[in-house]
């Protein structure tokens, strides 16, 4: 049994969670969810030990619940947050095959706002990184450091280009690159995951822009090619320990 009077959500002590988890799931009231949203996760980033605590109920919702599914799979975004609770964050392991399992469904029905299921999704499966920063393909920049000369380099896939450069402060993107695209028989692991989901959904934009992203960009300065995705990855994800 969880005590939720001395459980913290990111406003304080999560008492008032239970009772709003029984309200969302018998009256299904938009105050009740932007209350509960607040208490598990504020602004959809913030979460807290009982944003965990209370995702086995969420996923058990999310049978019916598109808005409890959007709420677990926000969460699960915020994994790597300094929460102070990965014993309940383990603890959620068991109910992780049916959130995967309920977000896919969801994503074969191709619901608006396409793209934030499909992060949710990668949420649940453990890409937190990608499920943070992926974006919708049509103005996206990623910068990263060439791993050859170290120069920052900046990376767009979007409407504008798709391409490596130098960012000048004055001038904007100078001596640019066209990029390279993974052809997708050649991906492998979470891009081709990703790729055969956004593909078997019908989600061109998204499958066309996987490709670029896990694609090769060839170096303003030094002229040498390497991995967008592995460089950028690398860059960004949180140091260990």
């Amino acid at each position: 049994m969880i005590d939720w009077t001395q459980m913290l959500d990111p406003l304080g002590t999560a008492g008032r969670v239970p009772a709003l988890l029984d309200q969302v799931e018998t009256e299904g009231d938009a105050e009740a969810w932007d209350a509960l949203w607040d208490a598990l996760c504020l602004e959809g980033e913030t979460v807290a030990p009982a944003s965990f605590a209370a995702l086995p109920r969420l996923v058990a919702i999310g049978a019916t619940s598109p808005e409890a599914l959007s709420l677990a799979g926000s969460i699960m975004r915020g994994a790597l947050q300094d929460h102070g609770a990965d014993d309940l964050l383990q603890s959620c392991t068991s109910v992780m095959p049916r959130l995967q399992s309920l977000l896919d469904q969801r994503l074969k029905l191709r619901p608006v706002g396409y793209l934030r299921a499909f992060r949710d999704l990668l949420a649940a499966t453990g890409q937190y990184h990608w499920s943070a920063v992926l974006g919708d393909f049509s103005d996206d920049f990623y910068s990263m450091c060439c791993p050859h000369c170290d120069v920052e380099v900046t990376v767009a896939i979007g409407d504008r280009g798709r391409y490596s450069a130098i960012r000048d402060w004055h001038a904007g993107d100078v001596e640019r690159r066209d990029l390279k695209p993974l052809p997708p028989e050649d991906l492998i692991g979470t891009g081709r995951w990703m790729h055969d989901t956004a593909v078997r959904d019908a989600q061109d934009w998204l499958a066309n822009g996987l490709t670029y992203l896990f694609g090769k960009a060839e170096c303003p300065r030094c002229a040498s090619t390497f991995g967008i995705a592995a460089e950028y990855t690398a860059a960004n994800l949180p140091p260990l320990g």
